[in-house]
Parts: C-alpha cells; structure tokens; sequence
C-alpha cells in the first residue's frame, strides 16, 4: 500500500498545499480520501488527472470535499472519456455539491455514481474499508483501510475521541489531524469542543492506539511545525512526521 499526499493543509489552502486529499494505491486500484481546496491543480502535480478509481469523503465541510465540482468538469469534458467515479460520502453528499455549485440535480449524471457511507466496515477495490464516528459538528468519519497485510487510518476532523483510538488500533501509518497547538491561555479561552485536535491530543490518541507511524495532518501555517512535532512527541514515541504536499509513504 501506498500513500500520496495531495494536499494536507487545513481549513484552508497554504502556500504550499491544498487541502486534504490523500491518494492510497494498491494492486492496481487508485483511492482519493478527501478532495477539498486545491486538490484538482495538486493531483496532476503528484499522480495524475484521472489517477482515482473512487473517492471516499471523511465528512461535507468544503475543505474536504468542494473540488470535485471543479473535478466533475475535468471528468465531463476529459478527451479520453472516463466512466462515472464512484464517490462514496455521507448522506447528502450530492445534494451539498449542487447546492455550492447552485446547480441542478443532472449536473453529475455520467460522471459520479454517489454511494452513502454509514459506521461499520465496508469493501472497495483491494481495501477493507472500516468507518468510525468522528467528533465533529457535521457527521464525520475516521477512514481505516486494510489491504496486504498492512493498515492506514485517517482520522478525518475530529475532537478527542475513544471511537477513533479504536479505529487506528495497531495502524502502520495513522494520519491524524493536529488542528491547533496547546497554548497557555487555553484554560482561559478553550478551544470549541468536537472540532479539532491539538498536536498533543493527537500523539495521545497515536500512543492509545499502538500505532508504529503517526503523521500530523490538517495543520495551519498559524503555528511552526516544529512546536507542533514537539507537542505531538510529549506523548507519542514512534515515527513521527509533518508531511508536505507530495509526501509518498510505502507500507
């Protein structure tokens, strides 16, 4: 199995990355967890335009899924003409990219099929796909893919929770989101609660979990990754990364 990162910024593009999109390859078979701001320019950048075999959203905030509307036109109009792509998402799915693109219900006939995602394990293509309930204010989803012997997990957005420390239980490679850093005045001025993680929260949950890798994704250019790896580190001991944009990890 292997892993791309197409863009890991969150809440909204950085400089130098779009936002989450994750490209996880196996035996032939091309999956895209996420494809929010960015992500269409950033795919032909690292794999290529027509690289995903289906796509899986993590939940409907924009910054995970607004580009297949630009990605919908790529397909459409795409001289080799593809086949519908499947896009398995929570309930509502096409119903939220209509709205944003004030379009229609027609607008992405022949070009996605649209499946509904629910909590519990599913299948597609060489992966045995496991859904746990994230803590977020829209319904949100951690993403556990199993393929080869090995186990990616991606925590989609998410506050502290015990349903995604089981999900990752005994990963290869967890990319948990590390939002915001812990900061003196939080006592004071917490942080919304079932949002996000800090670093520290997010090594917690790797460490809880037994994970052997732990990548801190969905971070900000507000906080240095430097202080961001040393929160995370304050709690978990094993391979430790902030990827970039381009970011390839083999399992």
């Amino acid at each position: 199995m292997k892993v791309t990162v197409i863009g890991c910024a969150g809440t909204f593009p950085s400089a130098g990355s779009a936002c989450s999109a994750y490209l996880v390859e196996h035996d032939g078979f091309a999956l895209l967890l996420d494809m929010g701001n960015g992500a269409v320019g950033a795919l032909q950048r690292y794999a290529a335009l027509l690289a995903p075999d289906a796509v899986f959203l993590s939940h409907l905030h924009a910054d995970h899924c607004v580009d297949l509307i630009a990605y919908s036109y790529a397909r459409r109009w795409h001289p080799e003409r593809p086949g519908p792509l499947r896009v398995h998402g929570p309930a509502g799915t096409r119903e939220r990219l209509q709205a944003i693109n004030q379009s229609g219900p027609d607008t992405f006939a022949g070009v996605y099929e649209f499946a509904t995602t629910a909590a519990g394990r599913t299948g597609i293509g060489p992966f045995e796909v496991t859904l746990a309930p994230a803590a977020h204010p829209v319904e949100t989803y951690s993403i556990r893919l199993e393929a080869g012997g090995k186990t990616l997990v991606y925590s989609g957005d998410s506050g502290p929770t015990t349903n995604l420390i089981r999900n990752a239980k005994d990963a290869d490679l967890l990319l948990c989101e590390a939002t915001w850093a812990d900061r003196d005045d939080a006592e004071d001025a917490p942080y919304p609660p079932d949002l996000h993680l800090t670093a520290n929260q997010a090594g917690e949950h790797a460490a809880r979990a037994g994970v052997q890798t732990l990548w801190l994704v969905h971070t900000t250019p507000f906080t240095a990754p430097d202080t961001l790896r040393e929160q995370a580190s304050a709690r978990f001991t094993g391979g430790l990364e902030i990827p970039a944009a381009g970011a390839t990890y083999a399992l």
